[in-house]
């Protein structure tokens, strides 16, 4: 098999050491030298050294979990480095260990046979830790939430069945008086705007019941945090926004699609950049996001089409995004969600839109245009035939005989 790389390096990164491994081509043959560092950076550092006098053009390692990520601030200003997906270059069982596997990765480098990951510059990257820490915080509020019901419910306060919001500014002031010591519902009531659709009979009886200290105590507990929390979410934002200020146009081009928000745009910009030239095709960024199906067949049978597991951050994203573009009228994307629904389930549905919105930004971003609907008519103009087959075939088992005549 040809060398591509005469003089490489393989990278097995653990929590406290980095087993290196030198590969050199000489006469046919290749010679392998491995050695162990440390992770402190003085050691990364030495590494670095190592590598560079030995000659080393480019260097490869496993994305292993967060480990892998000092190592390559370390190299990157001298090396030509790969990020490899440890599921894609694993080795024959039973040959494990880290010298094998850094000389096995030195080995695939060297031939090219490593498919490398997407690694982002460090602006993508900082915009991208942000955009999930702020989603790891709203789940965590909504956790917090979550908790408030479950209070209320084992104290027979049934504020959840009159109030569609229960963190809005009437469900929060009947918290607040609860969590202060308040029990008379006509009290707690008065606190509230006067614009919930309920009765008044109604809303006093669903406030009625037995609150103790202790839930009081609960109350007051986890309404400080969800406080705490969105205070935290608003400093996230913030930084976003600053963060953001380069690619604000690419933002407001995302947001020109149905069901894409600002964050939702900014979730997008953050976790695939804005430069599309390292996805080949639209097809190769929705399987990267995991929003196509896999390829499993043997002896000409697909076995399976599920998606793959992965790309949580980008996927669940983009799914939310897909039921709210589902629901806007007379628009591309809603008219592709009914038409699957109908034959292949709603769930399905909304992942076929999903690929459609990042289909529909890889080539925005790629071009630098924006949104343009199709429309809703854009499947029975396309398939307008078909489309007359299938409506004289629904219409005949419904027990209606048709005949077709065209307007002129």
């Amino acid at each position: 098999m040809e060398v591509l790389h005469r003089c490489c390096a393989g990278l097995d990164v653990h929590q406290k050491s980095v087993v290196a491994c030198v590969r050199v081509q000489r006469d046919g043959r290749a010679e392998h030298e491995v050695r162990t560092f440390g992770t402190l950076t003085r050691e990364l550092e030495e590494l670095s050294a190592w590598l560079t006098a030995r000659g080393c053009t480019h260097v490869a390692m496993e994305a292993t979990g967060v480990f892998w990520k000092p190592v390559w601030y370390v190299l990157e200003p001298a090396f030509e480095l790969v990020l490899a997906n440890a599921g894609h270059i694993r080795n024959v069982p039973g040959r494990k260990t880290d010298v094998n596997d850094a000389t096995w990765i030195s080995d695939l480098l060297a031939h090219g046979l490593i498919t490398a990951s997407f690694v982002p510059d460090t602006t993508i990257q900082q915009m991208r830790t942000l955009t999930r820490t702020r989603k790891q915080l709203v789940r965590e509020r909504a956790k917090h939430v979550q908790r408030l019901h479950k209070i209320l419910e084992t104290a027979n306060v049934k504020i959840g069945s009159v109030v569609s919001d229960l963190m809005g500014f009437s469900g929060r002031a009947i918290l607040e008086a609860l969590a202060a010591g308040e029990s008379d519902p006509a009290r707690l009531i008065d606190r509230t705007t006067g614009r919930l659709r309920a009765s008044r009979e109604h809303l006093e009886e669903a406030v009625r019941g037995y609150v103790t200290d202790h839930h009081r105590f609960m109350l007051r507990l986890h309404l400080d945090q969800i406080d705490g929390l969105d205070r935290a979410i608003a400093k996230v934002d913030e930084e976003v926004d600053r963060v953001v200020e380069p690619f604000r146009i690419c933002v407001e081009q995302l947001t020109s699609i149905p069901g894409v928000s600002d964050v939702v745009a900014q979730v997008i910009v953050s976790e695939i950049g804005t430069d599309m030239s390292r996805f080949p095709t639209a097809g190769h960024l929705r399987s990267w996001a995991g929003l196509c199906p896999r390829n499993d067949e043997s002896a000409g049978k697909r076995r399976s089409t599920r998606l793959r597991k992965g790309g949580n951050w980008l996927k669940t994203t983009l799914v939310q995004a897909a039921w709210s573009a589902a629901r806007k009228k007379d628009s591309y994307l809603q008219a592709q969600f009914l038409r699957l629904k109908s034959r292949r389930g709603p769930k399905k549905a909304v992942i076929a839109v999903a690929a459609s919105i990042l289909t529909a930004a890889y080539h925005m971003l790629q071009e630098g245009t924006f949104y343009e609907d199709p429309g809703a008519n854009y499947f029975t103009h396309r398939d307008r035939e078909r489309s007359k087959n299938r409506l004289v075939q629904r219409l005949a088992k419904l027990g209606y005989q048709v005949e077709i005549q065209e307007v002129a």
